[in-house]
């Protein structure tokens, strides 16, 4: 018997049942092989190699820039300061957030780890030795480090080269009904508040940043090959930094080791990197070690939150009030989309039939590296759905009421679906209690309170034994950034295009605007082809990361693809259909209308033994057929697709651990996750971003925070320091779903790239205070943060003092 290798024989390859369902992931053959092509893997032929000088002050003046002893060395080709930028118009990038960074520093420094110079020579090591030859003569400035010092009247000022800027302020800004909350507040049965912090913490993909930039002298063309999640933005953003037009720039991003958002800006080691292979003449590559991509790219969260909230007697809540500091280090680098200074947090009463809200955010200048990327989250919901996952149980622990039962009491019922919240969002579809009761009911919620309270009684008998905490988490995310109204990326609107095309042997290409960092869309776009073509995912093959190749669009983060990409491509897809069905008619030599769709081909209505299969009809569109006068030949279908609102996927979470107190020590027994993203494609994908988005929320609920001492030294620039989840940290994970299709998504699909990192890290927190009976300690709930708080003091987490 001879076996039929799917990848190199697609047509022989049988479809998946509708196109979705279970299926290994077609991109993993190269990568379990090695064969997969990252930026670090070109080198192109007399390459040159870049390395970036960094500040080791959080703030100083620059007296003066020697780079004359880094030039005398024998392989450096070139140094490349701000005052070289300025000459080409270059020196300031823009953000993400209407506001302006500088590419290299030049007047001052504004936190530890900034891009001072950039040196080019003929190979890594050389070019990094080099750095220790330019002479940088600084004049220390005091820092401002804490967010709750930044508008003191006496706080170093960090933006003093803005005219007219007296002070650290970024932004203001308020979501809600102020006057129904404040009123809600004075007619309540009982008010909890309660003080919180999400620390700074960082993506840390397992690749770091990188570029390889080369101008092409036979078609004088910029090729840049670079790890970036949007590369139509990008392009679009070099051609207006350098002034080369865009139809001369070309953006490959190949394969990727991971984005979390930290891929979406673009980084000062970029533009230096372009800035270098124009004038040099030869490619130049630029790869940041893991320090770097620590202390400089772009961190995430960083909230210091006052949460209010009212309620009756019996835990029903009738208001929510909050008020966040929000550091945004020394520029506002923030990689979100929206038009809100603080991204979706206004999406911040969470499942709850909370009706009286109202959220204040001021953003705030420090002497901390910029940005605050869409980390696993969609643009600050992860902090919104915390903070109230977090209230929620300070009001149970206030009014001694099981969590449980108050989530009961207050969850948005599915006949109030769709639902508009106290801001005004929109949700598309849910059943929240459901999705809570089967996670409760997976986890034996009642056997484990039993189980704690015998441990408790055993602890305060014998002060021995771990204590057994139960934590719940029931969150609404929100992803899939568009419409275009209220998002953008510098001007250019949150939409996303894709091309579809099959060719002659019923094999067929989708050209994607999104890119891929991990999430299978070379699996999951084929499926949603086949799904819609009745063919095998093996006969598609989908093509992204190539702005020569692949249609405009805004790249892949806050869990956009299936959203908003798998919404153009399954309308793409649609459009197809319908023409191959007028070529059909065509071949038939009947009428269109008494066709009908089965599973890949099209057949007369009443007689299913005539018709085409979708092969026949796209050899026949190639071919000589006589078409009608209307109707061009070939089959392919476009669509730019702008989506009428966000999705909204949920989830109720349930995290055991078990707490060692006499150590502080925590243990996570058991996670329970039930999460509901509408339709889902491949299962086994779907179960992939879930189980890394729980890793992600130990991590930050138990050990990830990027903290400073009170001159602004970054605390964790390596992962000695830095610590990270790995399988010795994370248990065996228990997923539960249920499937609740999103009314406007042309495939019912909500995403879940995203959902279980919104979830998880409240979870894990409220499991390991109820074990340890302390009412709220700031995460990361490290042994000494838990042995702190069990003790009555907590730690400040985010600041060191020195």
């Amino acid at each position: 018997m001879t076996l039929v290798d799917p990848r190199r024989d697609p047509a022989a390859a049988a479809p998946v049942p509708n196109g979705f369902g279970p299926m290994l992931r077609k991109e993993d053959g190269r990568f379990v092989r090695g064969r997969g092509r990252f930026v670090d893997d070109i080198d192109l032929p007399g390459m040159l190699h870049g390395a970036v000088l960094r500040s080791p002050y959080a703030h100083a003046r620059i007296v003066s820039i020697d780079t004359g002893g880094a030039l005398a060395h024998p392989k450096v080709r070139a140094v490349i300061t701000g005052a070289d930028l300025e000459r080409r118009g270059m020196a300031w990038l823009p953000t993400l957030s209407h506001d302006v960074a500088a590419v290299l520093a030049t007047d001052k420094v504004r936190y530890q780890g900034q891009e001072i110079a950039f040196v080019v020579a003929e190979d890594r090591y050389s070019a990094r030795d080099a750095l220790a030859l330019i002479d940088v003569e600084y004049e220390p400035l005091a820092p401002v480090v804490d967010a709750r010092r930044a508008l003191d009247p006496d706080a170093p000022l960090v933006r003093d080269e803005v005219p007219g800027r007296a002070d650290n302020h970024v932004f203001d800004w308020e979501a809600g009904d102020a006057a129904a909350t404040d009123a809600a507040f004075a007619a309540a049965e009982h008010v909890s508040t309660c003080d919180l912090l999400y620390p700074r913490v960082h993506p840390a993909p397992l690749e770091t940043c990188g570029i390889v930039a080369a101008l092409d002298p036979v078609t004088d063309r910029l090729v840049v090959h670079c790890t970036t999640q949007a590369p139509h933005a990008h392009r679009t953003l070099y051609a207006t930094l350098t002034g080369i037009p865009e139809h001369r720039i070309r953006i490959v991003a190949p394969d990727i080791g991971g984005g979390f958002g930290n891929k979406v800006a673009l980084y000062p080691g970029y533009l230096c990197a372009v800035y270098a292979a124009t004038i040099t003449g030869a490619p130049v590559k630029w790869t940041e070690d893991r320090s770097e991509n620590l202390m400089s790219t772009s961190f995430a969260r960083d909230y210091h939150m006052h949460g209010e909230i009212a309620a009756t007697k019996d835990g029903r809540i009738t208001g929510l009030r909050v008020r966040v500091l929000a550091d945004h280090g020394a520029f506002n680098g923030t990689s979100q989309p929206s038009k809100f200074p603080a991204g979706f947090f206004h999406i911040f009463t969470g499942s709850y039939a909370i009706q009286a809200a109202h959220c204040r955010v001021t953003g705030v200048y420090t002497n901390k590296a910029p940005g605050g990327v869409a980390y696993a989250c969609s643009f600050r919901i992860t902090e919104a759905s915390y903070l109230v996952e977090r209230m929620v149980d300070v009001l149970a622990f206030d009014l001694g009421l099981d969590p449980a039962q108050v989530r009961r009491k207050n969850l948005l019922r599915p006949e109030q679906f769709p639902y508009r919240c106290a801001t005004g969002w929109v949700y598309d579809s849910g059943d929240y209690p459901r999705a809570l009761e089967q996670a409760l009911e997976m986890a034996e919620y009642a056997e484990l309170r039993a189980e704690q309270a015998q441990r408790r009684a055993e602890y305060e008998r014998t002060g021995e034994g771990a204590l057994l905490g139960i934590g719940l988490s029931t969150f609404t995310e929100a992803v899939g950034a568009g419409p275009k109204k209220q998002m953008d990326i510098g001007g250019l609107g949150m939409a996303d295009a894709a091309e579809l095309s099959v060719h002659p042997d019923g094999t067929a290409e989708l050209r994607l605007s999104c890119m891929s960092q991990g999430q299978g869309h070379e699996t999951t776009f084929a499926q949603i082809i086949a799904h819609e073509l009745g063919i095998s995912p093996y006969a598609v093959n989908v093509v992204q990361g190539d702005t020569d190749r692949t249609p405009f669009g805004l790249g892949t983060y806050g869990s956009r693809s299936t959203p908003v990409s798998g919404a153009a491509a399954a309308t793409a897809a649609r459009r197809v259909r319908e023409r191959a069905k007028l070529v059909a008619a065509a071949m038939l030599e009947i009428s269109p209308a008494d066709l009908e769709w089965e599973a890949g081909r099209w057949q007369v209505r009443g007689d299913p033994a005539a018709g085409a299969s979708l092969a026949e009809i796209a050899r026949a569109a190639h071919g000589s057929l006589e078409l009608p006068d209307d109707l061009e030949g070939q089959l392919s279908g476009r669509c730019v697709y702008n989506p009428p609102n966000l999705t909204f996927p949920f989830g109720a979470y349930v995290c055991v651990v078990e707490v060692d107190p006499g150590t502080g020590q925590v243990r996570v027994r058991r996670f329970v996750a039930v999460d509901d993203c509408g339709v889902r494609i491949n299962p086994t994908v779907v179960e992939g971003q879930i189980h890394g988005g729980l890793a992600d929320g130990i991590g930050m609920a138990l050990m990830e925070v990027l903290a400073f001492d009170t001159d602004g030294n970054h605390l964790g620039a390596s992962f000695m320091d830095y610590l990270l989840p790995t399988a010795l940290e994370c248990p065996s994970w228990e997923l539960g779903q249920t499937v609740t299709p999103s009314p406007h998504h042309p495939l019912g699909a909500k995403g879940i790239g995203e959902s279980a990192t919104v979830g998880a890290p409240a979870a894990v927190v409220n499991a390991v205070l109820d074990a340890i009976g302390v009412r709220h300690a700031d995460m990361p709930l490290t042994p000494a943060q838990v042995w702190s708080a069990m003790r009555g003091r907590p730690l400040r987490t985010d600041l060191a003092v020195r």
